[in-house]
């Protein structure tokens, strides 16, 4: 009989809160995962247990299937290449198996968890100031890997789409750019009354002291702007979901790259209402209309000069929210059944956002 373990190969820091939060992560999880299965883990680097460690406890319980996931947010160097070699050699050495989750990565449960910080720092600082006045900015940790910065990028975007801040702005809290600093002092550049800083990190540390050390540093030469400093992620029950969850899908099937965040199949945030819309395609409406259409040839529009700004389509869009782009070819079927004659677009939800369409009109 096969016997299965979970290992959780985090990075190490040199931070004593840091590595105790992490430890609380690896107590919490087995009661989300099969009773049976042991639950262990280790650092990368700069703190004890290493990840040879918690492997060795393992298989001295009798497990020889081990399934590992990196207690990353997200993939770059470490997660990509330095914990799988680490497990590659452990598994050939000893004999055991061992398959490698992904990482957390930008999933519609992490998001969730996320808003909720900055909702809890948003609740306890007043409603005072309108989210349409409020710039968000999201710090990552910054790698030298492009996809993990973008990713970072992404979920930032996430939460200023979902919650509907005024503006957002991304920075990095190390290795590339713009770092806490330079972005803040863009950030009180732009004239919002509040700015709230989330660091997008699963626990404390050096870094994440640096972020708010940097943001009282701004907050200090900027007494005309509240700044206030959200939480980070920590042990969030939804972070727990998503840990449970990378162990888990190993065995399973896992969905494709660009369908774990897609608003027709999971809930994502400010959107829920999406989940499992009908997917046929709404521009059969203006199929061959072409240089006819109305609002298309710039010369007959009283509206604009040189280029056609979008305003012309404002009040259409009343009547008719058309202007969307679906292309969204994914090969999952939603499982509604049900006819759709005369259905229209569910209403974007920050359709009157000061930088959106709206942004066209002749104030």
């Amino acid at each position: 009989m096969s016997k299965t373990g979970v290992m959780i190969c985090g990075h190490g820091s040199r931070s004593q809160a840091a590595v105790d939060e992490f430890a609380v992560l690896a107590r919490k999880l087995p009661a989300l995962l099969p009773p049976d299965w042991p639950v262990d883990y280790g650092y990368l680097e700069f703190a004890n247990p290493v990840i040879r460690d918690g492997l060795d406890r393992l298989r001295d319980q009798g497990c020889d299937r081990i399934l590992a996931v990196p207690g990353m947010l997200f993939a770059a160097m470490h997660a990509k290449n330095d914990i799988p070699t680490v497990l590659n050699t452990y598994a050939a050495r000893h004999g055991v198996e061992i398959t490698y989750g992904r990482e957390l990565g930008v999933d519609p449960k992490m998001i969730a968890a996320a808003a909720e910080r900055v909702g809890e720092a948003l609740a306890a600082a007043g409603d005072d100031v309108p989210l349409s006045e409020t710039c968000l900015v999201v710090i990552g940790r910054g790698a030298s890997d492009p996809d993990a910065n973008g990713n970072v990028a992404k979920v930032a975007r996430m939460l200023h789409e979902g919650m509907g801040f005024g503006w957002c702005e991304v920075g990095y809290s190390g290795v590339t750019f713009p770092l806490v600093e330079p972005c803040l002092k863009h950030v009180v550049k732009l004239g919002y009354r509040r700015v709230v800083v989330f660091p997008y990190f699963l626990f404390t540390g050096i870094l994440v002291d640096r972020i708010y050390g940097f943001t009282d540093r701004v907050a200090a030469e900027h007494p005309e702007i509240e700044f206030v400093k959200a939480g980070y992620l920590n042990d969030h029950p939804k972070v727990l979901e998503t840990f449970a969850e990378r162990v888990t899908e190993q065995l399973g099937e896992v969905p494709p790259p660009n369908c774990a965040t897609c608003k027709y199949r999971v809930q994502v945030l400010g959107f829920e209402a999406e989940v499992g819309a009908p997917q046929e395609s709404h521009h059969h409406h203006v199929e061959g209309q072409g240089a006819s259409a109305p609002g298309s040839n710039v010369e007959d529009c009283a509206l604009c000069d040189t280029f056609c700004t979008g305003e012309c389509r404002l009040d259409m869009d009343h009547h008719h929210h058309h202007d969307h782009d679906h292309g969204h070819g994914h090969g999952h079927d939603h499982g509604h059944g049900h006819d759709h004659g005369h259905h229209h677009h569910p209403q974007y939800p920050h359709a009157q956002h000061p930088h959106g369409p709206e942004s066209a009109r002749r104030k």
